[in-house]
């Protein structure tokens, strides 16, 4: 089984994986952001690195799912493949940090990586407010992130709540803004019992 969760840069996608990783005894897959070779260049200068960075995520991503199906074992994975192109990429585009040229290319090459890959399971989507993620984002201190924009983050809110409306595979929404699940044990143990609903059929 696949479960993804996705989210906003300081949504706690990856806390949430490592935490249910450990209730579920599921296999975790976090997002690699520290060997990405593009991401300090890219936050201090979008428009000469996004189309980089992006098909460095696609590439990744793709590997990991290729991985996922191989294992056989019920993986957690730390951000989505569709995220890539449906809120970074697009915004990327639409903020004019990506040309056209580089971004129909791109859309090109993610369609076609779809067409081979079955989609997750179950999608968990954590829904956070700009504030919530400023808030996170600051507090985990990542220097490459210090320069993140305001608008940038808006831009991705804005994508995610349009993508998370269409997106029409099994999904959950959570609301981060009214959640600690690593601060709050009773927080966590709402969520699990949400998900085993959701994966156990009750609801």
């Amino acid at each position: 089984m696949h479960i993804a969760v996705a989210g906003n840069i300081g949504s706690g996608k990856t806390t949430l994986t490592r935490l249910l990783s450990a209730h579920y005894g599921w296999v975790p897959k976090y997002e690699e952001v520290a060997d990405n070779p593009y991401l300090t260049d890219f936050y201090e200068d979008m428009q000469r690195w996004s189309f980089n960075l992006q098909v460095f995520f696609l590439n990744r991503r793709l590997a990991g799912i290729v991985e996922i199906q191989k294992t056989g074992a019920t993986v957690i994975q730390d951000r989505t493949i569709y995220e890539d192109a449906a809120i970074f990429a697009t915004n990327l585009h639409a903020m004019g940090l990506m040309s056209t040229r580089d971004f129909d290319n791109y859309i090109r090459l993610y369609e076609l990586m779809i067409s081979l890959i079955p989609p997750p399971d179950l999608l968990i989507y954590l829904r956070a407010s700009v504030p919530t993620l400023v808030k996170r984002i600051q507090k985990r201190g990542r220097e490459y992130e210090s320069s993140i924009r305001l608008d940038y983050l808006t831009g991705l809110n804005e994508r995610y709540e349009a993508w998370i409306e269409k997106y029409e595979g099994p999904k959950m929404i959570l609301e981060v803004d009214e959640l600690q699940v690593e601060e709050n044990p009773e927080d966590l143990s709402k969520v699990i019992d949400k998900i085993d609903a959701r994966l156990h059929g009750l609801f």
